[in-house]
């Protein structure tokens, strides 16, 4: 065998090594389309989505239609157009991805939802999503037990998001269902539609605490909110320390770095975790399984856990927002 030829044997087989060692999965294109990037908790999870596919050799093809349905609708008729592996979306809502879903089952195309599950449909998708009634129950609960050992009677306030977004249902329900049990020491005396915005959530809570100055628990459906909570709150002379005489039990949901950082210097006593790494690493993983024709449930649910001063030094570490 001559020394040319020898050297291409030894080329075609590192190459069929190579090959086999990225896999199927390499040379894979996903079109990412999130329905804005408002709040840290989307830019977080944005990022880990990214870093996901970096890490499995997956191009990722990104659109973001800042809360316009049909411009979202247009951005995942591009990547059919450009016939993608799979499709990931963040929809405005659980009705208008609908027809999104249908174009890509028309195409042949796996499309995950992520955090945000659709209305009941004939049309396939599977969604990643957080357990958003379980985790605001279980973080109400805990806040609600802290507000019972104080003693006396509270009041309280919940800040409600947009409930076209079925996570603001599904979070606005498990507070309800959690301050049943504490009936006899928790009295809801005002609820704050914010539709998530802040200017919105500023007036409610400031509005709610000149109606009622004795409010010492809140609750926040989205922690995206909380600056404008410590606002009202300072405003009002009320913004106070756990343990300190006048102290407002507060809690929130999502785990972004503003509530980590009130968990640390301890003016929150608890709030509700989504798992941004989970979520992003499950719904790469459903497209991929999907396209590969295994059997995938409709839904995914993130479990999430609740973070407070107790547990502040273990839990942080699953922390999205402990991680800025």
């Amino acid at each position: 065998m001559s020394t040319r030829l020898l050297r291409i044997l030894v080329f075609s087989v590192v190459m069929v090594v190579a090959c086999n060692r990225v896999g199927p999965r390499a040379g894979l294109t996903i079109g990412v389309a999130f329905e804005i990037l408002q709040t840290e908790y989307w830019v977080a999870s944005f990022e880990a989505m990214k870093d996901e596919m970096n890490k499995r050799g997956i191009t990722m093809l990104e659109a973001i239609a800042e809360g316009d349905a049909n411009r979202q609708l247009e951005q995942i008729q591009s990547f059919i157009a450009r016939r993608v592996d799979g499709i990931i979306v963040v929809p405005k809502d659980a009705k208008t991805v609908i027809p999104m879903i249908r174009a890509a089952n028309q195409a042949g195309i796996p499309i995950v939802l992520y955090n945000r599950p659709c209305d009941r449909t004939d049309a396939r998708a599977v969604a990643v999503v957080a357990d958003n009634y379980k985790i605001a129950r279980a973080t109400v609960e805990y806040m609600a037990q802290q507000a019972k050992k104080s003693g006396g009677k509270h009041k309280a306030m919940i800040l409600i998001g947009d409930l076209g977004d079925i996570n603001a249902v599904g979070r606005r329900d498990g507070f309800d269902d959690a301050l049943r049990d504490f009936s006899d020491t928790i009295e809801v005396v005002a609820r704050v539609p914010t539709e998530w915005n802040q200017e919105k959530a500023l007036a409610g809570v400031t509005n709610g605490l000149q109606a009622n100055p004795d409010i010492d628990f809140i609750f926040t459906s989205s922690d995206f909110l909380f600056p404008s909570i410590v606002s009202a709150l300072k405003t009002a002379g009320k913004y106070r320390k756990i343990g300190e005489e006048g102290h407002v039990v507060l809690g929130g949901f999502d785990g972004d770095a503003t509530a980590y950082q009130m968990l640390v210097e301890g003016y929150l006593d608890a709030d509700g975790v989504q798992d941004v790494y989970f979520e992003s690493s499950a719904a790469v993983q459903a497209v991929l399984d999907l396209k590969a024709g295994k059997e995938v449930p409709d839904r995914i649910l993130d479990e999430g856990f609740v973070i407070n001063q107790a547990n502040l030094r273990e839990a942080s570490a699953r922390m999205w927002g402990a991680r800025k």
